[in-house]
Formats: structure tokens, C-alpha cells, sequence
């Protein structure tokens, strides 16, 4: 199936939106908050995804994938979470660098060329941000984390994923020298305004935010 870049756009935006919603339309005001253009432009697309039974859209409920759509939007991600592995890997890009980039590489149409990427790569399982890659069948691996905020404290942890990555973002944890593989031990939660004090790689004491917080993953070590 022919699909232009933006139809792409919309599909994997949709399928993000759903990942934390369980069986829930996903409304049109989500979808144009999330991709910053105006609700009536949604509609526009969304009728046109539900022509090509991308979609299942029931007024008042909202927005679902349909199996093609999320057969369609995996593939999607797919492709974007191998270029940016092999932006990192093998052309040296940071982790703050990859994503805009990789937008413009997973609308290649060649399923031959990610076979060969992937087989280049060795079949990574994860991308630069700590996400699950998906396999050519669609399968993602089970990564078992938790979010930073809710860790316990005094135990120790790693940061093997983030939620939020956008350059900003990952440029401010440059800065404070987090990231993937960073070692963490909660110090102290501050019930004021739920900031943490924390120590890093068993040195390093600072205090973070809570949106910091909410965006950091991490598993137990």
C-alpha cells in the first residue's frame, strides 16, 4: 500500500498515543496536540486513513488501529529505531542528534534495505534510547522497568531507557552526565516537590527534578 509521509506520521502517532490506553479511541484532539497541527486537519486524515482501513474511527469514541494499521505503524518504527541505531553506532551522531533525522530515513520503501540493515547491525533488540526494536515479524522484546520516580531508595539502579526524547531533553541529561548504563541510587525523596536526591555512578551527588523523574527508566542491579 502506497502511503504518503504524512499518513505515516499519522499512523505512528497514533499508535504511541495507544500504547499506555487500554482498548480507548484515541481521541482527535490528542492526535493534533501531539503533532501540533489543528483538530479539523486530524479529521481530514482520518477519514482518509479509515478509507484505506487503516483506522477505525466511531464518532465521540474515537480513533483505534486497525491490524493493518498496527502491522503498518510497527514497520514504521521499526525502520526508525534502526537508523537511529546505526546513526549512533556507526556514524557517530549522539543520542540528542538521531531522532529528526531518522524521521526523514523511515520513509525509505525498501524492505530489502532494512533486512540488510538489520543484518548489519547484528539484530539489535535496542535503540539508542533504551526501546524495544521490533523484529521483521513485528514482535517486540519484553523489557521489564520502572519508571525512576517510583524506584525505591538506597537500592542500586541503571538507567536503561528514557520516556521523553525529545534534543532537549537528552541534551540537559548530557549535561548532567546521565545516560544509558548510568548507575543511580535514590538518596532521598523530597515530598515538597517530589525531586530526588540521588547519587550517580557511586560518586556524583545532585538533586533532579521530578519531570526528570518521570522520564528516566530503570532497572534494579
Amino acid at each position: 500500500m502506497n502511503l504518503s509521509l504524512t499518513e505515516e506520521d499519522y499512523l505512528k502517532t497514533i499508535y504511541h498515543l495507544s500504547e499506555n490506553i487500554d482498548n480507548e479511541g484515541i481521541s482527535t484532539n490528542d492526535i493534533a496536540k501531539r503533532i501540533d497541527i489543528s483538530a479539523a486537519s486530524v479529521s481530514d486524515m482520518i477519514k482518509k486513513l479509515s478509507q484505506k482501513k487503516l483506522i477505525n474511527y466511531v464518532k465521540y469514541q474515537g480513533v483505534n488501529l486497525t491490524e493493518l494499521g498496527k502491522l503498518t505503524a510497527v514497520k514504521i518504527i521499526r525502520k526508525h529505531r534502526l537508523w537511529e541505531t546505526f546513526l549512533v553506532e556507526k556514524l557517530r551522531f549522539t543520542w540528542d542528534e538521531v531522532h529528526i533525522v531518522a524521521e526523514q530515513l523511515e520513509h525509505i520503501d525498501s524492505d530489502l534495505l532494512i533486512q540488510r540493515l538489520d543484518e548489519f547491525l547484528e539484530y539489535p533488540q535496542i535503540d539508542p534510547h533504551g526501546d524495544a526494536i521490533p523484529n521483521e515479524n513485528g514482535e517486540f522484546i519484553i523489557i521489564k522497568r520502572i519508571l525512576l520516580k517510583v524506584a525505591p531508595i538506597h537500592e542500586n539502579l541503571k538507567v536503561v531507557a528514557v520516556e521523553e526524547n525529545s534534543p532537549i531533553f537528552l541534551k540537559y541529561l548530557n549535561k548532567l552526565q546521565i545516560n544509558l548504563g548510568t548507575n543511580i541510587k535514590i538518596i532521598d525523596k523530597i515530598d515538597y516537590d517530589d525531586s530526588l536526591e540521588i547519587q550517580i555512578n557511586q560518586s556524583k551527588v545532585m538533586m533532579i527534578t521530578k519531570e526528570v523523574a518521570e522520564n528516566l527508566y530503570v532497572i534494579k542491579i
